[in-house]
């Protein structure tokens, strides 16, 4: 009864040690005929130089060995972005932008801003084939050690957001300091015959706009500056709403700063031309309205310049003598 049954099936065993990785037997040093052999050539040209650190890392996958290996083999300025690696390696651009993230984690690859001349913020990626050293970046053909060296790698445009590289951040607008002076407005155009009541009515328009936009709530200052300009408009036989139109229509999508300085800018910009001289046609005779009269003969009321008799009078009066 105390006897096992030896033809039971043993438990299974699981497949790796818990403290022995898969390969840590095919990676130790072998006596006899078994293990690896090498076949080595001295390379003369075309070869790069990777550290064993890299090559024999217990972190990182073998996607990401071998992506470091391919981009610290190419020159400067390649660019290296996962779309380009995508359609270089058969893995995709998941597999591939994790990777990188891998490499980017261990300090073989490092991202930093820099701002180009146009003023936008683009982020570039460094290669480095030996994280730790900050020392700085050389072009290939510097004579620099291979394990010494920093090899800088473009990634202009990411692939997707929340991918290995994130978007560029459009640069935003520097902020006024607290009580430094604002810039004066821009100068407006100044009518030939700035009368009082062309200046009101100027004033009056301007008054109205934040009836149209809120944002366009003048201070009595940007509205004196602009008034001035609006009359010129004025004077140029444009319709109050007409010039409220071309002063209020297809704003900006992201707002406005300085609603009073956008103002400046359309009146002298887009300045109509002087209305053409229309010289007023003589009124005939016939269409001109005369004061009335009465008739000294008949009593009849009827228009003439001068008092005296009516047409019927004169006609009949040679009768009468």
């Amino acid at each position: 009864m105390d006897t096992q049954n030896p033809s039971a099936t043993p438990h299974v065993r699981s497949r790796y040690a818990a403290d022995k990785p898969p390969n840590r037997r095919q990676s130790q040093p072998r006596s006899g005929h078994g293990g690896l052999t090498h076949d080595n050539a001295r390379h003369s040209t075309r070869f790069t130089v990777i550290g064993n650190h890299l090559a024999q890392h217990t972190e990182l996958s073998g996607l990401a060995i071998g992506l470091a290996v391919y981009i610290q083999s190419l020159p400067s300025g390649v660019c290296v972005d996962i779309k380009t690696l995508a359609a270089r390696f058969p893995e995709g651009a998941t597999r591939i932008a994790a990777a990188l993230r891998e490499l980017e984690a261990h300090g073989y690859l490092r991202r930093e801003r820099h701002r180009i001349p146009g003023g936008r913020i683009v982020t570039r990626t460094i290669s480095c084939n030996q994280p730790g050293h900050h020392g700085p970046v050389t072009a290939d053909h510097d004579p620099v050690p291979s394990d010494k060296r920093e090899q800088r790698v473009r990634f202009e445009k990411p692939d997707e957001p929340g991918e290995f590289e994130k978007p560029d951040e459009p640069e935003r607008p520097k902020k006024r300091a607290p009580g430094a002076p604002r810039k004066p407005l821009p100068a407006v155009p100044r009518p030939a015959y700035p009368a009082p009541a062309l200046l009101q009515a100027a004033t009056d328009l301007l008054a109205g706009l934040r009836r149209h936009d809120p944002c366009f709530l003048l201070s009595a200052c940007d509205t004196a500056h602009l008034a001035p300009g609006v009359a010129a408009w004025l004077e140029r036989d444009v319709s109050p709403t007409a010039v409220r139109h071309a002063l209020t229509s297809d704003l900006p999508p992201e707002g406005l700063r300085r609603p009073a300085a956008l103002l400046a800018h359309r009146l002298n910009t887009q300045l109509p031309p002087p209305a053409p001289f229309r010289p007023t046609a003589p009124v005939p005779p016939t269409a001109r309205r005369y004061p009335l009269h009465n008739c000294d003969g008949c009593d009849r009321a009827f228009r003439t310049p001068e008092p005296g008799r009516c047409r019927d009078c004169r006609a009949t009066a040679p009768a009468l003598v």
